[in-house]
């Protein structure tokens, strides 16, 4: 649940719409994970996306 966390935090502290790799990277996790914690995140309705491959978080 960590990784979710840390995802998470980064979706909440980004001040624009931002990519799956520089999740990534921001994070230090594996790109797979990041895909993985992310996709869960489309299904919660926790992240939306403005534009194509971008996410931030719902407000």
């Amino acid at each position: 649940m960590e990784n979710y966390d840390a995802v998470l935090e980064f979706f909440k502290n980004a001040t624009e719409p931002v990519s799956a790799g520089q999740v990534a990277a921001g994070t230090g996790l594996d790109r797979k994970e990041v895909d993985k914690i992310m996709n869960k995140m489309k299904k919660e309705g926790t992240i939306v996306s403005p534009k194509r491959c971008y996410w931030e978080i719902k407000k």
